[in-house]
């Protein structure tokens, strides 16, 4: 399986950049933060298990995914993301240990979002709106909601 990446002759930065859906749920604005990346990047995307959470995230934030994503999961994407670009560099911009990992064993350097948005200049919006644990907060609502 591999990704298919937008190899167009104009792209002519030095950075692969990849954000976890987590971490691109963290930007208060994505649709800036990604326009600015793409100023200074070769390609730019977003990645996460869950393809359809990521395409509507893109939709919803009416940004550019490089990547067109499949059903696989974010180890897989990275790998091929890797092994499809030229860039001379690869960073992912991630949310936690876990992506950490991942980044580190497919080849990618590792940035924290809060890293990133503060070498970028990006704002970021308020960490309990993207937070990886999202799922488990609704379903808390929704349990507590049922009792009360």
């Amino acid at each position: 399986m591999s990704i298919d990446v937008d190899d167009s002759d104009d792209r002519t930065g030095e950075v692969t950049l990849v954000f976890s859906l987590g971490a691109a749920r963290r930007l208060a604005d994505p649709q800036r933060a990604i326009a600015d990346a793409r100023e200074w990047s070769r390609h730019v995307g977003i990645v996460a298990n869950d393809a359809d959470a990521v395409d509507r995230f893109v939709r919803e934030a009416g940004v550019e995914n490089d990547y067109a994503l499949r059903n696989w999961d974010k180890w897989g994407t990275l790998g091929d993301i890797h092994e499809g670009t030229d860039a001379p560099r690869a960073v992912f911009v991630g949310t936690g240990a876990g992506n950490r990992r991942v980044a580190t064993h497919v080849g990618f350097e590792y940035l924290p979002i809060d890293e990133a948005a503060e070498k970028a200049d990006w704002t970021l919006s308020e960490p309990e709106r993207s937070s990886e644990s999202g799922i488990a907060d609704r379903l808390w609502r929704a349990v507590t909601e049922r009792l009360g």
